[in-house]
């Protein structure tokens, strides 16, 4: 600084909770890709689309997946993939391990596939969980969210 001046502070803008808004967007997954769809729909409800976004503040959308049991699995081993790919929990018990494929998976829950496809993408911590109950899945077409103005993308 040279002599005289004075240096000029600027403010953050740290969004107050009655300024955020909150859409309901609506995703078809269609014949889309598992990982793609995935890394939109984390971006949604982080809210990385607003032009307000801030780090470490909830200002997501809520997002409604439609026809999730249709959602495509892409590479080059597509079909081993169906069969390698699995999916772990444990009840705590010994001998609690429980293994299910992605393929088993997409066809007896195929919410549960892109919730945890979509987890992988949010921050592991009380936001993060906060985040994903804003995210609401269905196998098929139908879904009890008419309610709510449902912005539809792509």
């Amino acid at each position: 600084m040279k002599n005289g001046e004075t240096k000029v502070q600027q403010k953050t803008y740290y969004p107050k909770a009655a300024e955020i808004q909150r859409e309901w967007m609506l995703v078809d997954a269609q014949g889309k890709t598992l990982g793609r769809l995935a890394a939109r729909i984390a971006r949604i409800l982080l809210g990385k689309h607003k032009p307000t976004f801030t780090p470490g503040v909830e200002m997501g959308d809520y997002v409604v997946v439609v026809n999730a049991q249709n959602v495509s699995v892409t590479g080059t081993k597509t079909r081993s993939r169906l069969t390698t790919k699995l999916y772990r929990s444990h009840s705590g018990y010994p001998g609690g391990l429980k293994s299910i494929s992605l393929r088993d998976q997409l066809a007896t829950h195929p919410d549960r596939a892109l919730r945890e496809a979509v987890w992988g993408m949010l921050p592991h911590n009380r936001m993060g969980r906060a985040v994903l109950k804003r995210l609401k899945i269905y196998g098929g077409a139908e879904h009890p969210h008419s309610a709510q103005k449902l912005k539809a993308l792509d």
